[in-house]
């Protein structure tokens, strides 16, 4: 009866081997690919608006599209600083008094802002002027994508190691930088 015992724990161990480690194998490159889409994604829109000074409705939208084909579900955070130069004075109401000196300060608007400006409350068309989101040079735009479902690799990874991570966010990208031009 052991001997019996033993060959079923070997085909066990083999199916195992066979099937279950390839499909881990396989969810966790489906899920180095989704990186590299996000990656990539999130580079190419942030660098365009950087380049552009604006944001679009049409091309927040692709970006969606884009980063959504990986089949994840995602946080998508934008910040956008405003800078600000303020001369420095003793007195303001004096122009005499100036310090010679220049104070630079950020003013911060993020998703909720942005997304207002490009899709206002109102039946304006999408390529409306007014649907622009517009920033100046010098200014900072930076986004970080971060995806809020466990993916098909971290579930399988967990039923191979037999454990529960409870880890959702594998696909998380912060990028930005200068806003380089203001093509509007």
């Amino acid at each position: 009866m052991s001997s019996a015992v033993s060959k079923f724990v070997a085909v066990l161990l083999a199916v195992a081997l066979m099937f279950v480690y390839p499909a881990a194998e396989t969810y966790q490159r489906q899920d180095d690919l989704s990186r590299i889409m996000v990656y990539n994604a999130v580079t190419q829109f942030v660098d365009a608006v950087r380049n552009k000074g604006y944001l679009t409705p049409v091309m927040y939208q692709d970006f969606l599209n884009e980063i959504h084909m990986t089949g994840n579900d995602f946080d998508i955070q934008m910040e956008h600083l405003h800078k600000k130069y303020t001369p420095v004075y003793t007195d303001a109401s004096n122009p005499d008094t100036f310090q010679h000196d220049i104070d630079v300060s950020y003013t911060g608007y993020y998703t909720a802002d942005i997304i207002s400006v490009i899709f206002p409350n109102s039946t304006m068309e999408k390529d409306d002027d007014a649907r622009k989101y517009k920033m100046n040079v010098g200014d900072f735009f930076k986004v970080t994508v971060k995806n809020i479902n466990r993916t098909a690799g971290t579930i399988m990874m967990d039923f191979v190691s037999g454990s529960i991570s409870g880890e959702a966010a594998v696909l998380a990208y912060p990028y930005g930088g200068m806003v380089l031009n203001e093509d509007y």
